[in-house]
């Protein structure tokens, strides 16, 4: 009999707390089990269970080799199961968090392109503006768009990011010359209440000094859409991300403003889970977003 057999049984005793326990778990009889464990403890030269008719615990060393043990088993099972994944085809559920912003933008047709491409996935997207705790609600993977923190997440990133201060040119000749963005703050200014702190702006100086401007305005909304629509009727000005105002600002319908005061640290980022074997299914989306916003820019 194996090592690693032995070890099974002497991990499916401790979890199940008893032998009848880990019996009636696994299927396995208890005098089997108790013979693995003991052919483990022989092989170690150590005792690992204090076995009593009515009491079990473990000994110091049981202790010390069941933390150890137990991780190295699920390394040695993930291994399996990324070679098994690796060498199938890519199939299953993929759940995935993303912002609205995103799905509702052009950067959307991604997903739409994954999908189509890999039929044998079914992809549930799950469009939210609030923060997802993706362990917690049980999401394979998000997308977000931000100044990634350290959050415990693995992180790719797609593509930069960055928002615009975008207005038409006839609102510019009427409340220029816009020079500073200090001057946001006698002027109507569009609201995206999605932002964290959306009534007091971030700009960062040439010399790298952060300044605060606090604006107000006739629209405060959840949508940067509905905020590019009112700052294409003239209502003001608004920050648009760069996916949402391109085409725009090519056309120039709209203008944009303060450009080398808005601080280029943002991008748009795959996050999922930490774990050192990623399922194929995974990998094989972020790989195909990578490369499609590749094309895309």
């Amino acid at each position: 009999m194996d090592t690693l057999t032995r070890i099974r049984a002497f991990i499916d005793v401790v979890e199940a707390e008893g032998f009848s326990a880990a019996a009636r778990k696994t299927g396995r009889s208890k005098a089997l089990l108790s013979k693995y464990v003991r052919e483990l403890e022989d092989e170690l030269g150590a005792l690992l269970l204090n076995r009593t008719t009515r009491q079990f615990s473990l000994t110091e060393a049981g202790h010390t080799y069941f933390r150890t043990a137990a991780d190295i088993l699920k390394e040695i099972d993930n291994l399996a199961d990324l070679v098994r994944e690796n060498n199938a085809d890519l199939k299953g559920k993929l759940k995935v968090t993303v912002p609205r912003t995103f799905i509702d933008a052009d950067v959307g047709q991604s997903l739409i392109d994954f999908a189509r491409e890999n039929p044998q996935i079914s992809l549930e997207i799950v469009a939210e503006d609030r923060f997802v705790d993706l362990i917690e609600e049980g999401f394979d993977l998000g997308i977000r768009i931000t100044k990634l923190d350290d959050s415990g997440m693995i992180a790719r990133k797609l593509s930069d990011f960055r928002v615009y201060a975008c207005a038409t040119p006839a609102f510019i000749a009427e409340n220029g010359p816009l020079v500073h963005p200090t001057e946001l703050s006698r002027i109507p200014f569009l609201i995206d209440t999605n932002s964290r702190s959306h009534n007091s702006l971030r700009f960062m100086e040439a010399n790298g000094d952060m300044i605060s401007v606090n604006v107000s305005g006739p629209i405060e909304v959840n949508s940067p859409l509905a905020t590019l629509r009112a700052a294409r009727a003239g209502m003001g000005v608004a920050m648009i991300p760069d996916f949402i105002a391109r085409p725009y600002l090519a056309s120039g319908e709209l203008v944009s403003l303060f450009d080398d005061f808005i601080a280029k640290d943002r991008g748009i980022y795959a996050v999922y889970p930490h774990r050192r074997y990623l399922p194929a299914k995974v990998r094989a989306f972020v790989d195909y977003l990578h490369a499609w916003f590749k094309r895309y820019s």
